[in-house]
């Protein structure tokens, strides 16, 4: 206790120096509305200072969370990038590979484009007629065909025009096959609708399915091989069938035919004359 009085008495200077401080502070800010003014507008400085630094380092720790976090993603991107790239290189690829397999099988080809001006499609025997002919280089027994898949085979050519007979007529035949399997059958129209056919003598072993791809066979001298012709709808078989029967969707619309190209094979001559010698040999 002694001890503590001495000490006041010691720093009595002091302690009444700081209560003459805070009176007079008191007295000066608080009947003084200048004073009073002043003090809040430099504390409300003071902290806004301090808060606009406080949010600089709140803003600055967010910016580099958000930085890292771009940064995460930026890496993702590239990685996606570089799958893309490698994707796009495969398939270009595999579209040279396949574009170089089709050149060749249609090296020995030539194509004449022709405007249809007259077609049947629900007649029993349908024809359709285009405004090119033999002096466009079209002859007899030239395939034709769309954008889209088989259209028929020319049969009477004049000068300047040439008759098809259309794939929607019992008289034509085509030799087709499924994409990717080798063994064929014939097709041909059944007089039902003008959007389908059968395709016939398909043999029995053969696998497939709903929507699998009917193309050309390439055993004519009139088609490559590998044309659409159409899809598979269903199939009929009996019991003691050694084939199938399949119902062929074609791909072809002939009722709204306008544009079709006429294939010439610059070898037909060389074919037909080595076939007519194998005939008069056997």
């Amino acid at each position: 206790m002694r001890n503590l009085l001495n000490f006041f008495i010691r720093y009595s200077a002091w302690f009444v120096f700081a209560a003459y401080f805070v009176v007079s502070c008191y007295l000066l800010f608080q009947k003084n509305p200048y004073q009073h003014h002043v003090c809040l507008t430099s504390a409300g400085t003071v902290a806004s200072g301090i808060y606009d630094v406080t949010s600089n380092i709140t803003g600055y720790i967010n910016l580099r969370d958000i930085n890292e976090d771009l940064q995460r993603r930026n890496a993702a991107l590239e990685s996606e990038v570089i799958a893309l790239r490698h994707q796009a290189r495969l398939l270009c690829q595999n579209i040279m590979q396949d574009s170089l397999k089709r050149v060749d099988s249609l090296s020995r080809f030539d194509f004449v484009i022709a405007s249809v001006i007259n077609n049947s499609v629900i007649r029993p025997y349908n024809f359709i007629t285009i405004n090119k002919g033999s002096a466009d280089g079209i002859a007899p027994e030239m395939g034709v065909m769309d954008q889209n898949g088989v259209v028929g085979v020319t049969n009477v050519v004049s000068a300047h025009h040439a008759r098809i007979i259309s794939l929607l007529n019992p008289n034509f035949r085509l030799s087709c096959k499924l994409r990717g399997n080798d063994a064929f059958g014939s097709l041909v129209w059944d007089g039902k609708s003008p959007s389908e056919a059968i395709l016939e003598e398909l043999p029995k072993q053969v696998k497939f399915k709903t929507g699998d791809t009917i193309i050309t066979s390439g055993y004519s001298a009139m088609f490559p091989e590998g044309i659409p012709v159409g899809v598979i709808l269903g199939s009929t078989r009996g019991e003691d069938d050694n084939f199938h029967t399949l119902r062929i969707q074609l791909l072809t619309d002939f009722t709204t035919l306008s544009t079709v190209k006429v294939i010439s094979n610059r070898d037909i001559v060389e074919i037909s004359q080595v076939e007519t010698d194998n005939n008069a040999s056997e």
